[in-house]
């Protein structure tokens, strides 16, 4: 998946916007929170995304896709992955993290942060 068609996904989610908080990385939001991270720290195109709500569900990403997916640094403790986007994990599967990221945080935002759907 290119890293473009990724940026265009994430911003059709209700209430997205982008963010650039800091050099060379664009994150996009819902509300108040990060929701995917997009970067080419390693030269290449990755989403860094919340796989899971705690680090052993998360985990299961790196046993599938041991090639492609990494605990993100920081925040990964608490279930965020990075997943390359031109490996071996399928653009399905790809949109699938993004939804899943997407849906556990908009959870978590106030009711008066929420899309509107």
């Amino acid at each position: 998946m290119e890293r473009a068609d990724m940026l265009a996904y994430c911003l059709a989610k209700p209430g997205a916007w982008l963010d650039r908080p800091w050099e060379g990385d664009e994150v996009v939001k819902v509300g108040s929170r990060i929701f995917a991270f997009l970067g080419n720290g390693s030269g290449e195109p990755t989403v860094g995304v919340k796989c899971g709500p705690t680090r052993e569900v998360a985990d299961e990403w790196l046993h599938r896709h041991p090639d492609d997916a990494r605990v993100m640094a920081y925040i990964g403790r608490s279930g965020w992955n990075t997943l390359r986007l031109t490996g071996g994990i399928d653009a399905e599967e790809l949109t699938e993290a993004v939804d899943g990221s997407y849906e556990m945080v908009v959870a978590k935002l106030p009711k008066r942060e929420r899309p509107t759907v």
